[in-house]
This record gives C-alpha cells, sequence and structure tokens, in this order.
C-alpha cells in the first residue's frame, strides 16, 4: 500500500513531514525526544473464538503446506486497522512527526526450532489488494527462503559488520544513528531491517509462551511492538450472569504515545476485536472499507 503524495522539503524517503500536528503532540517530541521515554504498554485479551472456528473449517479443504495461520489473521486485522487508522502509521524521529507511504511487518522465524538453530528477521509490505491468502502466501514464500540457510534480508550485512573491529563497528554505528536522526539512512540498511517497520510482531504463542512486554528502539522508526501470546479457553461472565467458555488470547502492545492519543488508540483496539469477531472480513482486499461504527 503506497500512500501517494508530492514530496516536499522535510519528507523523507519512506514517509511525509505532518506539519500540522498539535501543540502536545509537538512539544512532547522535544521533551521525551527517544522512543524509550514514551513507551505506553497494553497488555490486552482479544476474543477468539470466531476467529478459531473460520480457521479450523478453512484450513480443512487448505494444502497442509500452505493453512491460515492464526498469526496470518492477526497481521491482516493490525492492516486493516492501520488502514482504516492512519495516525498509527506514523512515527517521531528527529523530533518531527512522519507518516509513512506504506504499511510494513516485521518479524523473526527460527531457521530450526533448535537452541542453536538460529534466527532471521523477515519483512513483509501491505498492499492495496492484500488478503488473507495473499498475506499466507507471501509469508510462506518467506519463511522458505529463511529455512534454506542462506542470509536472507538484512541479516547477510548484519553477518560482515559483526566481523569488523569494534572500534570501528562503533565509528559507523555512530555515524549511522546521526543519518537516522536526519532521515537520510542508506536502503541497504533500512530494507529489511525491523527497526523501521510500521509494527514489530513476535508470536510467542507459537512456542507456547505468554504474551510480553516487548522495548521500543531509539534507532529507526518502529512505533508499535506486539507480542502474541498462547490461544486458551477462558470463562466469561455475560451480562445475564451467565458464563461462557471462550478462546482468548493474551496480547501484549507497547507504543509510542507521541504518535496519537489514548483515545485514538482504544477506539483502534474495538476494530482489532471487531476484525477477529467477523474473520470473513479478513478476506477483503486491504482497501475495501467494512461496516463499522466506533
Amino acid at each position: 500500500m503506497v500512500l501517494k503524495r508530492k514530496k516536499r522539503f522535510g519528507d523523507r524517503r519512506d514517509a511525509y513531514w505532518v506539519r500540522d500536528v498539535d501543540g502536545i503532540h509537538t512539544i512532547m517530541g522535544h521533551l521525551m525526544n527517544k522512543r524509550t521515554d514514551a513507551e505506553v504498554f497494553v497488555d490486552y485479551k482479544f476474543d477468539v473464538t470466531e476467529l478459531m472456528c473460520f480457521l479450523e473449517k478453512r484450513n480443512r479443504s487448505e494444502d497442509p503446506e500452505s493453512k491460515t495461520k492464526f498469526m496470518h489473521c492477526i497481521i491482516m486485522a493490525i492492516a486493516k486497522t492501520i488502514d482504516m487508522r492512519p495516525d498509527l502509521n506514523r512515527y517521531v524521529s528527529g523530533r518531527r512527526m512522519y507518516q509513512r507511504h506504506r504499511i510494513s511487518f516485521a518479524f523473526v522465524a527460527r531457521k530450526k526450532f533448535t537452541d542453536d538453530g538460529g534466527e532471521s528477521l523477515i519483512i513483509t509490505e501491505a498492499e492495496d489488494d492484500w488478503t488473507l491468502r495473499k498475506i499466507t502466501d507471501d509469508i510462506y514464500a518467506k519463511v522458505d527462503k529463511v529455512r534454506t540457510g542462506k542470509d536472507y534480508g538484512i541479516d547477510g550485512l548484519m553477518n560482515k559488520l559483526a566481523k569488523i573491529p569494534r572500534h570501528l563497528l562503533m565509528f559507523l554505528a555512530g555515524i549511522v544513528k546521526i543519518l537516522d536522526f536526519y532521515g537520510k539512512t542508506p536502503r541497504a540498511i533500512t530494507d529489511g531491517d525491523p527497526n523501521f517497520a510500521t509494527v514489530l510482531l513476535s508470536n510467542l504463542g507459537s512456542i507456547n509462551g505468554p504474551s510480553v512486554y516487548h522495548h521500543l528502539n531509539n534507532y529507526g522508526t518502529n512505533s508499535i511492538v506486539v507480542t502474541l501470546g498462547t490461544v486458551s479457553k477462558t470463562p466469561v461472565v455475560r451480562e445475564d450472569r451467565s458464563i461462557d467458555i471462550r478462546d482468548m488470547v493474551d496480547v501484549g502492545i507497547t507504543l509510542d504515545e507521541r504518535i496519537a492519543d489514548g483515545f485514538y488508540f482504544a477506539r483502534s483496539l474495538k476494530i482489532v476485536q471487531h476484525l477477529l469477531s467477523n474473520p470473513e472480513l479478513l478476506d477483503r482486499p486491504l482497501k475495501e472499507s467494512i461496516d463499522f461504527e466506533l
């Protein structure tokens, strides 16, 4: 998905400078000039009962090698929410607010499920015609590349830099941080780096782990980190005091509070829940509007 706009002075390669920011958020960029100064963590439970039924039914007719997974659905739900709520696709860097041109997701894939199996970083970008099927195929293709044992994306560059003597690496890191402040970091460094993605995802539920707090980084432009826990049967008390057993998932969300306010974030979570409760909406193209009122 590309946000088209004529480039102006102060814009960056991946985003345009938001000039009409209110006073509070402008000053916050100076008083809390580091992303880690402005972290907000939310431990949220999503009801995924309908989604789990949807996946079970859908995967009966799918090729075992290309089944739609829980994480694919989460990515689509978040992508559609960000498309509807564009302030979530902002970042603060160099003490200015920027609006990204694209929605991107980053996550880690293990090459082997062993202690020394190694990890690789994967980036995927949303397109206007993104559907759940397209996300699934895209991620499977990229994970397959990782598990061939070859360096993928930024991994090759990092492996080369790791061999440089420490004092020289410290000097290069300092130069990169200055370039990052002014938005001049070369593509060879930013492309494939999760620190420059809209959302960094960690699916700890895939290894039976809980959702956890994950910090943001001052380097780069990433403003949202999401960690997924395991899906569990949870008793829920309804308004009539009856108890219903629902499939719930714990999700940890760390975000930069400078990009929007709490009211905006809270309403965005309602859209995610609506999509997970109506999973058939995930099969619709990303840019297709849905019938939902906040």
